[in-house]
């Protein structure tokens, strides 16, 4: 297959980040020799491949994907932002790496359009839920990273979270953990203020084993780090709603 050589002779001139390149042009290549020209159009790394597993790089770069368009939705791009995923590459990946996967996105970036649905097609074929949910923990993340949310970035952030089949309640949680309010700790364990304790109670052992991150069954480090940090949030809310009411 074209991919496999393509990817060879890009390791040979230009390393990792040109095996990386060289495997996605020769998908690409590949895949339009599949569609045969037909009428469905060509596919590409980013199209239906329901029997593929993802790639550790493939699985970055739609990562990568997904935050550029995090970045963009307030129509400007923060350099906090920008900083906040570089560092997060960094710290999870090492910096020569992460700086490989940031070429390899760059170069892929210029040839086409970034298609949030297209990227969460390809994810939910390959992820579990658990791992869905810790995405959005991620995209958040860096929308905070100015020192606050906007509306238009919870609007595509919400967005993506619907076109990876997340659950509005699951949304609502993950999003009070970065827009503040009054009921923030009752959102995070999706309850409501007038619930009683033993409701309380219940939801904080739902919801504590929901985002535990043993279930997050996935390789990357990134998302392994999101769910610890929701892990944290939702044990956090628990005890603020104990000291309010006593329990």
């Amino acid at each position: 297959m074209f991919k496999w050589i393509a990817a060879i002779g890009g390791f040979y001139l230009f390393r990792y980040p040109g095996a990386i390149f060289g495997f996605l042009i020769g998908s690409f290549i590949d895949n339009m020799a599949d569609s045969g020209g037909g009428s469905r159009g060509p596919r590409t790394v980013f199209s239906d491949m329901t029997r593929q597993k993802v790639s550790p790089a493939d699985f970055e770069l739609n990562l990568l994907s997904l935050c550029s368009i995090v970045i963009k939705a307030d129509g400007k791009v923060s350099q906090s932002e920008m900083d906040y995923v570089r560092q997060y590459f960094v710290q999870t990946y090492g910096k020569e790496r992460s700086n490989a996967i940031f070429r390899t996105f760059n170069e892929v970036n210029k040839k086409r359009e970034i298609s949030a649905q297209r990227i969460c097609v390809f994810l939910n074929q390959r992820t579990r839920y658990e791992v869905r949910l810790q995405l959005l923990h991620f995209l958040f993340g860096i929308a905070q990273a100015d020192g606050s949310v906007s509306t238009s970035e919870v609007n595509k952030i919400e967005e993506i979270s619907r076109y990876l089949k997340v659950a509005f309640r699951d949304f609502e949680s993950i999003k009070a953990m970065f827009v503040k309010s009054a009921d923030t700790a009752y959102k995070i364990l999706e309850i409501e203020r007038t619930a009683t304790d033993d409701q309380i109670k219940k939801a904080y052992r739902n919801m504590a084993k929901k985002y535990h991150p043993d279930r997050v069954n996935t390789e990357n480090e990134a998302i392994k780090k999101g769910a610890e940090e929701k892990f944290k949030e939702v044990q956090k809310a628990y005890e603020t709603i104990q000291k309010e009411r006593g329990i």
